[in-house]
């Protein structure tokens, strides 16, 4: 089968395709023949480490969906033929986080991800598809729509009548929005495309601000709330951006801090935390179990993930560079 592996001898990109053998499900185990899979920006930092820590021979990307190839001894919950996708941690079944389940994130330092003909996977890691769905927007949600849902809902009991304020138009930013639509949230959006934010405001997006035009951008949400702030704030920037979350949020309000886009730097004061009784909560991504239960709600309201290209196979470094561009709206996708 074909696959790509992370090289650092691999010229630019560090992304070389491979021929290796198809691997073979052992007891408790399924083979996915992959159909698509998704990028992350946790895909560019991997990629820009490829010669760090061991991820030389690494298969890439967390997010990824097929069919059902191969099934080992021991598997009663599927049938070849069913269309899966597997979730970001392969151990995390359910319950509480614990720092032992990091090293089996799909594409990470220690674990081959998705971008590859064939995968064998823990039966157990592995979700079915919404039957609404086609397996590439399937793709896109193993990471962006359950971080978005683990942080604003599972966590954050986003409802009706809160108000989300996200960052930007990438792919978690975008299924906040959708989800805060669908349960009659108000959504505030920041970007600094106004044709981003004109297809936010199509999503379901309310108050739409051009942080290029408006820098300031946290005494803008202020006003537009009348002084209240945003309920709820995906987080998503990092040290470029948290310092005016923390000025944005809502008294008793929850900030999910998911992103580094901006990268690693200085650390926020924190002090309007505690005057406004409000939260912070951090978030990796989530379990299988919240996969299964943020399907569910796709499914209950008909939501579709928002894929902004799709790729060949021969064509990954390429969705590597769009990644790498901000240009995108939504997820970009391989497609095998």
């Amino acid at each position: 089968m074909k696959a790509y592996h992370l090289n650092s001898q691999g010229g630019a990109g560090h992304l070389v395709q491979v021929d290796v053998g198809k691997p073979e499900p052992a007891a408790g185990e399924v083979r996915i023949r992959i159909e698509a899979a998704s990028l992350n920006y946790r895909d560019l930092i991997t990629l820009d480490r490829a010669g760090q820590s061991g991820l030389n021979g690494r298969v890439p990307l967390s997010d990824g969906a097929g069919v059902v190839d191969a099934i080992g001894p021991d598997v009663a919950q599927w049938q070849v033929g069913d269309r899966v996708a597997a979730s970001f941690f392969r151990d995390w079944i359910s319950g509480p986080f614990k720092s032992s389940y990091v090293p089996s994130s799909l594409g990470g330092n220690t674990t081959d991800g998705m971008l590859a003909e064939y995968v064998v996977l823990p039966a157990n890691a592995l979700v079915a598809v919404p039957p609404h769905l086609s397996t590439v927007e399937a793709a896109t949600l193993p990471c962006a729509g359950v971080t978005a849902w683990h942080g604003l809902i599972t966590r954050g009991k986003m409802s009706k009548g809160d108000t989300l304020l996200v960052q930007g138009t990438g792919g978690v930013a975008l299924f906040g929005l959708q989800f805060a639509a669908a349960l009659g949230a108000r959504a505030i959006v920041i970007s600094s495309s106004d044709e981003k934010l004109a297809r936010a405001k199509a999503l379901g997006g309310s108050i739409l601000i051009n942080y290029r035009d408006t820098p300031e951008w946290d005494a803008a949400v202020m006003k537009a709330t009348d002084g209240e702030g945003a309920t709820h704030i995906l987080e998503l920037g990092g040290p470029g951006t948290y310092d005016r979350s923390l000025r944005s949020v809502a008294s008793g309000g929850k900030i999910v801090q998911i992103g580094v886009l901006t990268g690693f730097g200085p650390k926020p004061d924190l002090a309007r935390l505690q005057w406004e009784n409000a939260d912070i909560i951090g978030v990796t991504v989530g379990s299988v179990e919240h996969f299964r239960t943020m399907n569910r709600f796709l499914s209950e309201h008909a939501i579709h993930p928002i894929v902004d290209r799709t790729y060949g196979f021969e064509d990954a470094r390429e969705a590597y560079a769009h990644l790498r561009s901000g240009s995108h709206f939504g997820k970009i996708v391989v497609k095998l």
